[in-house]
């Protein structure tokens, strides 16, 4: 790969920073703040899951990746990450009523197993359409979706700096 353009690595590097407060901040508010995730709330953790450590050795392998490796894994990461603002909007959805969320989470509750086995391991199912904290009108379900447009942005970004760059 040719040498980095600063406002690649920036770009890549801001990316990642804004994906690991996200997920850090939705860690800290279930273990730290109490708000119990959903099941929809549990997928959207993927992307940061998938996405953080593959961008993270893209940045610590910068300068010494193959030009088209660095265009793959770029893409493989926004692409996770358009997934998540994906999954975010679609919980959001929910949230709001526009359409039905999994019947895991938002079901009726029907063909509900209480046995005395199954009763020691129940634990709360929040529901996928509950909203468990808003701030100036969004959920936590809208902030990451937001979020994970930033970072697709960011990446994409990225990537035309580098394409710029190596067409000089």
């Amino acid at each position: 790969m040719s040498k980095a353009s600063p406002l690649d690595k920036i770009a890549a590097c801001a990316a990642f920073l804004l994906g690991l407060a996200a997920i850090l901040g939705a860690l800290g508010s279930q273990y730290l703040g109490g708000l119990q995730p959903c099941e929809l709330c549990l997928e959207q953790r993927l992307p940061y899951y998938w996405g953080l450590p593959l961008l993270a050795l893209v940045l610590l392998l910068w300068n010494r990746l193959p030009l088209p490796v660095w265009y793959v894994a770029m893409a493989i990461v926004a692409a996770l990450f358009a997934w998540g603002a994906w999954l975010g909007i679609f919980h959001s959805g929910v949230e709001w009523g526009f359409w039905p969320g999994p019947t895991a989470c938002s079901g009726t509750g029907a063909g509900l197993n209480l046995s005395l086995d199954s009763l020691n391991d129940l634990q709360p199912v929040i529901g996928c359409d509950v909203v468990q904290f808003r701030f100036l009108g969004l959920s936590l379900a809208g902030y990451n979706a937001l979020v994970c447009l930033g970072v697709v942005v960011l990446l994409a970004s990225a990537v035309l700096f580098q394409a710029r760059r190596t067409r000089r």
